[in-house]
């Protein structure tokens, strides 16, 4: 496939029709997109199902994609939006066996210890899960989603002096849960 000019030209390509101008222009977003969606459902095939829910929305929408934020910030939008309803969706399904939706990490990077890897992404889950909804959803979309603090406080609906606060106090949860769970040998 020949590469298109620009952003702009790959939307309105997608817009069209063109499925491969639509996976060109999400392509610098997927990793950030599994990421986000990873992060806030905490299981592997949640984060399949809501990215790709997401997905579905994202070419839907698109049409109606008026350009007012970056398409990367709208999708993000998407993700996380799909995210918390797969999530709402499981609190209300009684999982009878948790070995099925096992947690899962980023991959491995060459060279590094793979159970030292293993047990840090472990701790990494365990602490975020111990974070209250609105905690991890800030923090995951600003350190996994690059969200600015302006695009958290418009999502979440709140000022950005709360997005700020809230950040603040999940970034310090976040490290006693660490900190905990290193001391307990999780």
């Amino acid at each position: 496939m020949a590469p298109f000019a620009d952003e702009r030209d790959l939307l309105a390509r997608a817009k069209s029709g063109d499925r491969r101008a639509f996976d060109a222009l999400l392509q610098p977003y997927r990793d950030r997109l599994w990421a986000t969606c990873l992060r806030t459902t905490e299981h592997r095939a949640d984060a399949e199902d809501a990215l790709q829910n997401a997905l579905i929305a994202i070419w839907q929408n698109l049409p109606k994609f008026r350009g007012e934020a970056s398409i990367g910030t709208w999708a993000f939008r998407i993700a996380t939006n799909a995210a918390l309803a797969v999530i709402r969706k499981r609190r209300e399904i009684t999982v009878g066996d948790d070995e099925q939706s096992q947690s899962v990490f980023e991959p491995d990077e060459p060279g590094n210890d793979f159970a030292s890897d293993h047990e840090m992404r472990d701790t990494v889950q365990l602490a975020l899960a111990k974070l209250g909804e609105d905690f991890r959803v800030a923090l995951v979309l600003r350190e996994y989603g690059d969200y600015t603090y302006e695009q958290i406080a418009e999502y979440q609906k709140v000022p950005v002096q709360t997005v700020r606060s809230r950040l603040n106090r999940a970034r310090k949860q976040f490290k006693e849960a660490v900190l905990e769970l290193q001391q307990a040998g999780a």
